[in-house]
């Protein structure tokens, strides 16, 4: 027979993907649920604790136990970066996801803050900068609503935007088109990208930004950008929780017999 705690779990459970308690909804205080008959106050704590390691909930002082959304976002990976989304419209590529999910979004669901550092080593590497140059950092931090998804920080020689809203720490994207269009008007067009991920453990500080539930892994990307000529004009790493993205590709199959562009 399963514990108490067990048993109130799953109900719970069940009502959550039944639609009971919709994504964003708060569940009953802990001493309703005492008051209601449904066990003790442990018996309550260990059934919110076995959905918060499920991933139906997430959990945090002053917000108490909320319901996750359970429809990841697309993360586009090629499409997001098309030129007519930020050049010639204003779908900067957090955006271009929210738009590809059917998803609400506010440009202020974007933060960020702008420092001159020194640079970190894959950053000056990318780069091709001595260890410990200084760089511009803009680091992001996007929500959905109240729920952060993920971090991104991009790092920016200072002579390639120096004096552009790319050093602005307005909430929001670089002004329309965001950062890409801030490069491209300032005569650095982006022409190809290297993307790397993986999974990995978060760290404390990255439990508590991102409000991440018990043993959730994040997916870190670092992205490379370059001009035609082979510039790189932006290195970015990104740490995203896991289960809030569904990474998408679409491409045209390669064929390196007859490519002659070499990217």
């Amino acid at each position: 027979m399963a514990p108490k705690w067990r048993e109130l779990a799953d109900k719970l459970a069940d009502q959550i993907r039944s639609g009971d308690y919709a994504p964003g909804q708060q569940l009953p205080h802990i001493r309703d649920l005492v008051d209601a008959g449904e066990g003790s106050k442990a018996t309550v704590h260990a059934a919110y604790k076995a959905l918060e390691a499920e991933g139906l909930v997430t959990s945090s002082r002053g917000h108490g136990t909320v319901v996750r959304q359970q429809v990841a976002l697309k993360r586009l990976g090629i499409a997001r970066y098309d030129k007519a989304k930020w050049r010639d419209g204003d779908e900067v590529a957090f955006i271009a996801d929210r738009v590809a999910s059917g998803r609400a979004y506010r440009r202020n669901e974007q933060t960020q803050s702008v420092s001159l550092v020194a640079a970190p080593p894959e950053a000056a590497a990318a780069h091709g900068l001595p260890a410990g140059t200084q760089v511009y950092a803009r680091a992001r931090l996007v929500k959905e609503g109240d729920q952060p998804t993920h971090t991104l920080t991009s790092y920016y020689r200072p002579e390639h935007v120096e004096g552009t809203r790319l050093v602005d720490p307005t909430p929001g994207p670089a002004g329309r088109g965001g950062g890409f269009r801030v490069l491209y008007d300032a005569g650095y067009e982006i022409d190809h990208m290297k993307e790397r991920i993986f999974a990995r453990t978060p760290t404390a500080d990255e439990v508590k930004l991102l409000q991440l539930p018990q043993a959730e892994p994040v997916v870190e990307l670092h992205r490379t950008t370059y001009t035609a000529d082979g510039t790189v004009v932006e290195f970015a790493i990104g740490v995203h929780a896991a289960s809030r993205f569904a990474w998408e590709y679409d491409f045209k199959v390669p064929d390196s017999a007859n490519d002659t562009e070499g990217h």
